[in-house]
């Protein structure tokens, strides 16, 4: 415990790392918020079903506009957005311990989170809704017919690259974080078993739906943890 306690305070004596503490608390602002966002998409899920033709989503934005695009996955653009600075923050933390495995886990989070973005179309739907709204017969078949394919990215091939470069992502950050004297090796554990549960990805059926709910209790353990240790390496010494 003694050297472990140098190595920390010695990490936050150097400039370098002293520069990185704003970095650190936001890292530490975003894991938690990612997790408050779990149980908000849960209960948005339990308490508003999402349709499941597209004449039932137009009607739904129409309807509830806030209510619909939360079924859309928007709290999800907020928690990719979040990723970013939590990848950030664990490549500061980590990089002296394996830089290569380090630089590899940022890069492909940082890519797999880019590939996020293009297969969400909360907005996109909405558009299409107004447009369906005013639109004569001839005209709202196009837009049902558009609607359909814009529904097709939630399973489609960005996506998976998207869930998929996020688990090697987590499991490389975890893997490194074992050697870390920062981090808890139960937030390092948890962090493998969210990342090897996530290699199944969600769109693979019900084994892919399973694994993908059961990856939220690691993945939330693993949130906290993480948050708890950026607080730290943020304070002085």
């Amino acid at each position: 415990m003694p050297a472990a306690s140098n190595v920390i305070t010695q990490a936050r004596s150097d400039p370098a790392d002293l520069s990185w503490r704003w970095l650190y608390r936001l890292g530490a602002v975003a894991a938690i918020v990612n997790v408050l966002i779990i149980p908000i998409q849960i209960i948005v899920f339990m308490v508003s079903p999402p349709p499941e033709l597209i004449t039932d989503w137009f009607a739904h934005l129409i309807d509830n506009p806030l209510m619909a695009l939360l079924n859309l996955d928007l709290l999800y653009l907020v928690n990719n957005a979040l990723m970013i600075v939590i990848y950030l923050a664990l490549f500061v933390a980590l990089r002296s311990l394996h830089r290569s495995a380090i630089w590899v886990a940022l890069v492909t989070g940082l890519v797999g989170i880019t590939a996020y973005f293009p297969t969400n179309t909360a907005f996109e739907m909405l558009a299409l809704s107004q447009q369906y709204a005013t639109a004569d017969a001839a005209q709202q078949a196009i837009l049902l017919g558009a609607g359909q394919a814009l529904t097709i990215k939630y399973v489609g091939t960005a996506f998976i690259a998207y869930y998929l470069l996020n688990a090697v992502a987590l499991l490389l950050f975890a893997w490194v974080m074992l050697r870390s004297p920062h981090f808890s090796k139960v937030a390092a554990y948890a962090g493998l078993i969210a990342g090897v549960l996530m290699l199944v990805p969600t769109p693979f059926g019900t084994i892919g739906l399973l694994f993908g709910f059961v990856s939220l209790l690691p993945w939330s353990v693993f949130s906290v943890l993480v948050a708890r240790s950026f607080m730290k390496l943020a304070q002085p010494v």
